[in-house]
């Protein structure tokens, strides 16, 4: 027997497994809240290297580059070794060594951690020690070292003792200071889950509304939207030489209520649907399992759930959540409801699916 549901707008509500944006926060965000200046991101290091002293875990005969590579090794520390002398390398392992410069960059001489993961068939770097390895940069030209990386290689997932990570274990040989001021302007780039035509363009807006005399630097129009991720801001004549300050600023500026899509997002896995408060949907019926959806219906008797709601025509999505948990409909069934009104095109909003 089915249930039937006759769906309208209702409040949304939080519970177990079911997020829903609120319609304003309680707190104000701020510009850096949800983008950031270009120029502070992360740097990746990478090198070829190889982990000694493993107890018969590592790689095998069959791995004939890490024999090559120990060999080399031998011959660049002074003890050369003949050809074929090495057979069965099961106390090293050959790894790809990585390791991340933070955004806001570090010294020559900074010390950061890195991580290392077998390339060949070892079985486990646990108790191993990476020899000290070049590690090379994204802007690599040539032969250019960027740091050093070498220690004892910790493996905190015994389940996966082929990957490991060295505390500390990179030593930088040059600095990374990040550039962010190009030609007298920085450039600010949305987070993309806050990307949009509509967003970056309020974003700019607001920026000249909150730098005019009243607050202030200048009446000129300092921010320009160039699409919908980056916006351009010209550093005003009283702040340069000191941009560090301007951007301090700005950054602390509050941006209210931006005209973000509407979005479902659904994990399957956490068991969470979130749905945005301005999600709407048309006119549909949907028959799941032993329920019946029923929206911009008129109440037709018998038994069912009725939400009052001033459009017949459709509703707000949380309407529909919300009724469905009131029979006790699981996440996965409110998931496959979600993705077939989808697919029909009376779901209002775009479906990210995690």
């Amino acid at each position: 027997m089915f249930r039937r549901l006759t769906i309208s707008l209702i409040i949304a509500s939080c519970s177990a497994g079911l997020l829903f944006a609120p319609a304003a926060s309680a707190q104000t965000p701020r510009l850096k809240d949800i983008c950031r200046v270009k120029g502070q991101e992360d740097n990746t290091l990478q090198g070829l290297g190889l982990v000694i002293g493993l107890n018969g875990t590592g790689d095998s005969a069959a791995s004939v580059s890490t024999i090559e590579a120990l060999a080399t090794a031998m011959r660049f520390m002074g003890a050369p070794v003949p050809a074929g002398v090495i057979k069965e390398p099961k106390n090293t392992a050959l790894v790809m060594i990585q390791a991340t410069v933070p955004p806001a960059g570090a010294r020559q001489g900074d010390r950061i951690d890195c991580v290392v993961s077998s390339i060949g068939d070892a079985s486990s770097l646990a108790d191993g020690r990476l020899i000290a390895t070049p590690l090379l940069g994204p802007r690599t030209t040539g032969e250019q070292v960027f740091a050093i990386a070498e220690g004892q290689v910790m493996t905190p997932n015994p389940q996966v003792a082929t990957n490991g990570k060295i505390i500390r274990g990179c030593r930088l040989e040059e600095d990374f200071r990040n550039g962010f001021v190009k030609d007298g302007k920085i450039t600010l780039v949305l987070d993309k889950n806050k990307a949009g035509f509509q967003v970056a363009l309020d974003v700019a807006e607001r920026i000249n509304d909150q730098t005019g005399p009243d607050k202030d630097v200048t009446e000129e129009v300092l921010a320009r939207a160039l699409d919908q991720v980056n916006i351009e801001v010209t550093i005003p004549e009283a702040y340069r030489g000191d941009e560090v300050t301007f951007i301090a600023d700005i950054m602390e500026k509050p941006i209210f209520e931006l005209a973000t899509e509407a979005r479902v997002v659904i994990n399957r896995d956490a068991k969470t649907v979130v749905v945005t408060g301005d999600t709407t949907i048309g006119g549909v019926v949907i028959n799941h399992r032993n329920l019946k959806i029923e929206t911009g219906a008129e109440p037709l008797g018998g038994r069912f759930v009725e939400v009052e709601s001033p459009q017949r025509s459709g509703g707000k999505l949380t309407a529909l959540v919300d009724a469905l948990e009131a029979v006790q409909a699981d996440t996965d069934d409110i998931a496959d409801i979600l993705l077939g009104l989808s697919r029909s095109g009376k779901l209002h909003a775009r479906v990210i699916i995690e």
